[in-house]
């Protein structure tokens, strides 16, 4: 599997759906929109588009997800988590293969 939520990514994401009203076809896109110095930077966000054309789909959890199929190699092992701390709360996407400031050589990081 190229990508997977944790239990507590899932169940929030979950919430969120059905708070929504999502119509059932519903996926979790995740889309790589960068790199550089800082990194890989990802999107997250619901769609009802699915092309298996282009399109790769993970079930993680019981929520599918969707990722572009270019996508693929630089999402191998990213796992999807949700954080509900006091000074962060959101969605945070860890990668082994690409850690956070692993961007540019050169960068001085």
């Amino acid at each position: 599997m190229a990508i997977s939520l944790t239990k507590r990514a899932a169940e929030e994401v979950k919430k969120i759906m059905e708070a929504q009203s999502l119509a059932p076809e519903t996926v979790l896109r995740t889309i790589i929109v960068g790199g550089g110095c800082s990194g890989m930077q990802y999107t997250l966000g619901f769609d009802t588009k699915f092309d298996p054309e282009i399109d790769a789909k993970y079930v993680s959890d019981g929520v599918p997800l969707v990722a572009e199929k270019k996508f693929a190699l630089f999402l191998d092992g990213a796992k999807i988590d949700f954080l509900d701390t006091p000074s962060a709360k959101g969605f945070l996407v860890e990668n082994p293969a690409f850690p956070s400031g692993s961007g540019c050589a050169g960068c001085g990081h």
